[in-house]
């Protein structure tokens, strides 16, 4: 390379870092210039030029950015090196930008076909008359990201990666609608064009393709009908604030979080009234908001930093020649004669300690830390699995407890956290106590959710795929590809088939073979992730050796899956599962939580006294109530239970038969106090006819129960006398003076419902409101009289 092509950069445009910590080093770039012709280039290396690009980028990885901001050399060197594959094609195909290759000409194509904007050609800065060409370029590019991302499992949502793709598909739906004038739904209608171009290289968006869509669809269309709602929101309070002062950042803050409104939009929008964002206080509240969702761990995430080894530890352990911790004992457990489980104990040394990110060879009492061990039997969070709690005992020294609040494995180390009483010190002897209820609910839970996997597979049809699952004592769940909704009478089929294995007893075979052989296993799930080799296969009711016969079909008919958990050794311990909840996370992937055992069992109980107690309202329901109160008392029952049944633990598919019956329970009551009003309405409205026939206005005051029955009174006078306007009052026990009123249209514009309402509660130091035609409202007993009065005054006034 002629020296003249080499060229010395600062740490600016030479020095690659991930983020404010981790891996870093110096880069050296290889750049191309599309011009050519060898003409010297030097001066627009990194200078921003379209024709002069950094295609390759390869990073010296020797460095470790630390929180404080010093720089450490990382234990290992390697080179990072970056290629833009959409660059290089760029330079094969001869083109000037990544954009007019043929990665990307045929969605664009597509993006022109859908909507309005004229076609694409590559113009950028002011050139580009409001930025038609940088949509283009955005729903190209954002399209892609979107399919190859939830064709890999994540969806948008509201933290971490889910909620980056969530700002990608809704700032790609703005310029699709805002910028393109594109009808709705073109995003999702791009899938097929992107599957075209990037199938081949990833079979699984071919798979995929529908699920895709349906996703992009839906999102596309909530984030649409919540933009329309925002401009609504900010019209309304635009209109409502004070002249020369900044908009509220309650507001801003309410559209960026609840509506998902970008706040760009939302400072773009404010820009065009000629009104600017309360900025301060709006950082104010994202502030507030970022410390709240810290405080609170998301699930699977490790508790503590002394049970994450850093980088620089971890290969002080390997330098130091301290050996990966012995975890089989882990698997160490019988079943007893008597159907109990029997955990083996185990001993074992410390090797070394780990506090604030460095190792230790002790830790003073009082302190928390990460205790590395020789051997283990306890489980360190993997596989979707709770770690295993418990204590640990100094040898010769029963009377002092070390409790293990978490495990994690890090680089083959298992690191137990751990509260030290007293000192602790590399070379200690200790022996181990696994929490053996919370490991045996665990052990329950993971089988069962094997057993789960099955059922659903079995009831749902092969094509159901997992997509994660998690198991704690407490209960498990489990996400899965579904082509449609989970109906209640399948959610209570696949607890059949549960119910089914559980009862059989089978015997839980558990076993490690070559990667290789396990490939062989028919119907095998899962082998596409990245396995450790050998594998743990794990095959209910029919041993592992017969599964890995090439000819065997026993894996089609029962449960095999590669599992690095801990088992039951028999399915009979599972006692029951219950699905306790079952919804869609997006469309086409579903979660059920489910429960064994005693939680199971209290699960179902208490669907059944629920059960029992719908059945007594909805039998009181058909006998023939005439009185309001009764009535309402009922509803309120009713509304009390629906409460009550969507929050309470119990089998998902009853809740749902449950929620139905509620549902039209509901609509009864609601029909049948509408009708009995309106019965009492009309008995009250004939005795006020008659006594005032033909008047043009009727003001009097009746007794009422409630304002909905006085306002039907009112709407029933003005039905039979057309030209008359009404205002009724109605005094409560409670000495609160209820008040309704409606204006016959002949008497309008001049005179108003609302005014009139207001003018007569004002008098009772109260408070109405309404239209021009209906309005009500309420007062104090104290001032009825002068109310009566002064209602007259008014409709004589306006008369």
């Amino acid at each position: 390379v002629p020296a003249s092509h080499v060229l010395p950069f600062p740490m600016k445009d030479n020095f690659w870092e991930m983020g404010d910590t981790g891996p870093c080093g110096p880069c050296t770039e290889i750049h191309y210039d599309h011009v050519g012709g060898g003409r010297n280039a030097a001066a627009l290396v990194n200078q921003g030029s379209p024709d002069v690009v950094e295609i390759w980028n390869l990073v010296f990885m020797q460095y470790s950015r630390e929180a404080e901001g010093n720089l450490l050399p990382l234990p290992q060197h390697h080179v990072d090196t970056g290629m833009g594959l959409e660059r290089l094609v760029t330079v094969l195909q001869n083109k000037r930008s990544n954009y007019d290759t043929d990665l990307f000409t045929p969605i664009l194509d597509a993006i022109h076909e859908g909507c309005r904007a004229p076609r694409y050609q590559g113009l950028v800065g002011d050139a580009d008359v409001g930025r038609v060409n940088m949509a283009y370029r955005v729903v190209a590019d954002h399209v892609r990201t979107l399919c190859v991302c939830i064709t890999d499992g994540i969806y948008p949502g509201f933290s971490g990666a889910e909620l980056v793709l969530r700002r990608i598909l809704r700032r790609a739906v703005r310029f699709c609608s805002e910028v393109l004038q594109a009808p709705p739904g073109l995003l999702a209608s791009l899938v097929p064009t992107v599957v075209e171009v990037l199938g081949d290289a990833y079979p699984e968006l071919t798979r995929n393709a529908n699920q895709i869509k349906d996703i992009i669809s839906e999102n596309e269309t909530a984030f649409l009908s919540s933009l329309e709602r925002g401009r609504r929101i900010i019209e309304r309070t635009v209109q409502q604030m004070e002249p020369s002062t900044n908009f509220p950042a309650e507001v801003a803050w309410s559209l960026y979080g609840n509506l998902g409104f970008p706040l760009d939009l939302i400072d773009l929008m404010l820009e065009e009234k000629g009104i600017s964002l309360d900025s301060a206080a709006f950082n104010e509240l994202a502030l507030e908001d970022a410390k709240r969702k810290a405080g609170g761990l998301q699930e699977g995430q490790p508790g503590s930093t002394n049970t994450q080894l850093d980088v620089h530890s971890l290969a002080q352990l390997r330098n130091g020649s301290v050996p990966a911790t012995d975890d089989s004992p882990k698997y160490a457990y019988t079943l007893g004669q008597h159907g109990q489980y029997e955990f083996s104990p185990c001993q074992a040394t410390i090797l070394m300690l780990y506090r604030d990110q460095s190792l230790q060879k002790e830790v003073g009492a009082g302190q928390r830390c990460g205790v590395i061990l020789d051997r283990t039997n306890f489980y360190a969070e993997q596989g979707g699995q709770d770690s295993d709690q418990g204590y640990m005992i100094r040898l010769g020294q029963q009377d002092v407890l070390f409790p293990v609040e978490s495990v994690q494995l890090c680089g083959g180390y298992v690191i137990h956290e751990v509260t030290a009483v007293e000192t602790l010190r590399a070379g200690d002897q200790v022996q181990l106590f696994v929490d053996e209820a919370q490991r045996l609910a665990c052990m329950t839970n993971h089988t069962a959710t094997h057993l789960l996997n099955f059922a659903l597979r079995h009831v749902l049809g092969d094509s159901t795929e997992q997509r994660g699952s998690h198991v704690t004592a407490e209960r498990l769940r489990f996400d899965f590809d579904t082509k449609g909704h989970v109906t209640a009478e399948q959610l209570q089929q696949v607890e059949q088939v549960v119910q089914d294995l559980i009862k059989k007893n089978e015997v839980v075979h558990m076993a490690e073979v070559p990667l290789t052989l396990a490939r062989r296993v028919q119907g095998l799930r899962a082998v596409d992730e990245g396995y450790p080799d050998p594998v743990r296969i794990v095959s209910l009711g029919v041993p592992v050796e017969n599964v890995l016969t090439c000819d065997s079909e026993a894996a089609m008919q029962t449960s095999v899956e590669l599992c690095c958990g801990t088992h039951l050794l028999q399915t009979g311990s599972v006692e029951d599962l219950a699905i306790i909840s079952e919804r869609q996370l997006v469309k086409g992937i579903s979660r059920v939580i489910a429960v064994t055992g005693g939680r199971a069992k209290e699960a179902r109980e208490v669907g059944q006294c629920l059960a029992m107690e719908v059945d007594s309202v909805s039998l009181r329901m058909k006998q023939r109530i005439t009185s309001i109160p009764e009535m309402q008392n009922l509803s309120k029952e009713v509304g009390q239970l629906t409460k009550v049944v969507a929050s309470t633990a119990m089998p998902q598919w009853q809740r749902r038969e449950l929620q139905t019956i509620l549902k039209a329970l509901q609509r009864t009551a609601n029909t049948a106090i509408k009708k009995l009003e309106l019965q009492q309405a009309e008995k009250k409205a004939q005795i006020l006819l008659a006594k005032y026939c033909n008047q043009p206005v009727i003001i009097d005051t009746v007794p009422a129960d409630s304002l909905s029955i006085l306002m039907k009174v009112v709407n029933q006078l003005c039905d039979k006398s057309p030209g008359t306007s009404v205002l009724l009052l109605s005094p409560q026990a409670s000495g609160e003076v209820l008040c309704a009123c409606q204006v016959a249209k002949s008497c309008l514009p001049a005179f108003s419902a609302a005014d009139w309402a207001v003018a007569v509660c004002t008098q009772m130091e109260g408070k109405a409101g309404g239209s021009p035609i209906v309005a009500k409202g309420s007062g104090n007993a104290k001032g009825m009289q002068g109310a009566l009065t002064t209602a007259l005054e008014f409709a004589q006034s306006k008369l």
